[in-house]
């Protein structure tokens, strides 16, 4: 690569499921790099991955390979990120972690562009991508409270197999084949690898993402809880949530139940707000069977709301249903579109030549 105005980005968990929705969305959006390290495990290390027709071997992640690095994209887990994410930094590179690792940090913005693009001013060095759920979420709440202000949110998330990792994704096919030929099932993977008990996810839902905490919410649904308040930067904010596994390969639900603290809105208003705003879709038309499905979300970068409706109790209470592709705009599109507000910022500099 020989693009003197790019950087020198790394991609750490390239081989995984998020880091290779990672490189595949840096060569679709054209993003400008003068080099691309791929980074893993030792135990994927040596595989060969095609970046813009030029085939790249990913190396071994150690402290050195951030040397001459200006952005570096983590997505290998939260020890991984905890463990090199700051060696990265020293070396001078800007971080953008995808883990859980630094998300309630309060020295640690935890950015969805068009929420809260301006807090990437305050970064020490690292930044936070937020949990896919909650990314979807806010993106679609954040022009309506603009509008209108926001008081309430309770949230039940319908999620995909594929926010579990790809050995999740292995296992809902693996199941469903057999139950269809009639064979036995052997769960391996869900609702988190650490348990005792593990559930077959195909033909179920599995009402726990993650472990559960002392209050009864998991982690996953605290996570939706705690960043929502740190996104929006409302840190009063009413919010509930309760996070389901679906048997879907990709493509994130959620059902929304909002309370404004304006009066007399009405659901036109808010489809009109929705219409216009940056990266989501309005698929609202309910008398045309039009509104999100995971399936047709798959592939595509916007968050799309339909099935807006106002409560029949609350004046100020509304309905919404949210759909995104979990692994674009949940977690590689978001990372991305960081790294290219940092540039359109003026946050990070090409150091060729330094």
């Amino acid at each position: 690569m020989s693009n003197k105005d790019g950087f020198h980005v790394a991609v750490m968990g390239a081989t995984g499921a998020v880091g290779q929705q990672i490189i595949k969305t840096l060569e679709k959006r054209n993003f400008p790099i003068r080099k691309l390290t791929l980074l893993s495990s030792a135990r994927s290390a040596g595989k060969e991955i095609t970046f813009n027709n030029e085939v790249i071997t990913v190396e071994e992640a150690v402290p050195e390979s951030f040397e001459g690095v200006e952005i570096a994209l983590f997505s290998a887990g939260g020890s991984i990120s905890e463990k090199f994410a700051p060696e990265a930094v020293k070396r001078g590179a800007i971080v953008i972690d995808n883990t859980s690792a630094f998300r309630m940090n309060p020295e640690v913005p935890l950015v969805v562009p068009e929420v809260n693009e301006d807090v990437l001013h305050e970064h020490n060095g690292i930044i936070a991508n937020p949990n896919c759920s909650t990314i979807q979420m806010v993106a679609a709440l954040e022009p309506i409270k603009a509008a209108y202000g926001l008081n309430k949110v309770v949230v039940s998330t319908y999620q995909a197999v594929s926010g579990a990792g790809s050995a999740a994704i292995n296992e809902l096919n693996e199941q469903t084949n057999a139950i269809i030929n009639k064979k036995d099932v052997k769960p391996a993977v869900l609702p988190v690898s650490s348990m005792d008990k593990h559930y077959q996810i195909a033909f179920n839902v599995i009402p726990q993402i993650d472990k559960f905490t002392e209050n009864g919410f998991t982690f996953e649904e605290m996570k939706m809880i705690n960043e929502t308040k740190k996104i929006m930067g409302m840190p009063e904010l009413k919010v509930a949530a309760t996070c389901v596994r679906l048997p879907v390969e990709t493509g994130h639900s959620e059902s929304v139940y909002i309370e404004l603290d304006s009066k007399n809105v009405k659901v036109e208003d808010i489809k009109q707000l929705l219409a216009k705003a940056p990266g989501i879709t309005l698929e609202d038309e309910p008398e045309k069977q039009v509104y999100p499905m995971p399936a047709m979300a798959v592939g595509k970068d916007d968050v799309f709301v339909g099935r807006i409706r106002k409560d029949l109790d609350e004046d100020t209470g509304f309905h919404l249903w949210i759909v995104s592709d979990n692994l674009l705009k949940g977690a590689a599109l978001n990372t991305i579109q960081i790294a290219e507000s940092l540039i359109k910022l003026g946050l990070v500099s090409n150091r060729v030549g330094a």
